[in-house]
């Protein structure tokens, strides 16, 4: 017979927990990192206030920006360390999905399987 160890409340809370915190300050981090290096690239600039420039591309898109992010591209670190910080909550109902079906709970786990749905395609851009 197999043991089968079961995890309590307590522990997924624990893991939830920690995971925020590690999250945020993973987010944190890299957008510091991208906002040092953008400001020591572009100490010397001035702002041009009667042209109006929008944002590259590059930073629109969600993988684009974590393409910049990869090339070390500090405005697409910036990015990148927002992105991190809203994918945190959006890791926490996921984590959360996993810890109901292991207790069996089919309801819970459906409507955070709904809730997740939601929050992905809505990150997305409405776009799948």
């Amino acid at each position: 017979m197999r043991y089968r160890h079961k995890v309590t409340d307590r522990q997924v809370e624990w893991f939830i927990g920690g995971l925020l915190r590690a999250g945020v300050i993973a987010a944190a981090t890299i957008a510091v990192a991208g906002g040092i290096g953008y400001l020591v690239r572009h100490a010397e600039d001035s702002p041009q206030y009667a042209i109006f420039r929008a944002e590259p591309d590059y930073l629109r898109k969600v993988w684009a920006v974590l393409s910049g992010a990869f090339a070390l591209r500090t405005d697409a670190l910036i990015q990148a360390g927002l992105l991190a910080l809203i994918a945190v909550p959006i890791l926490r109902v996921a984590v959360s999905m996993v810890a109901f079906a292991l207790e069996r709970d089919l309801l819970y786990s459906l409507v955070t399987a709904l809730v997740l749905g939601i929050l992905l395609f809505s990150l997305l851009g409405g776009r799948i």
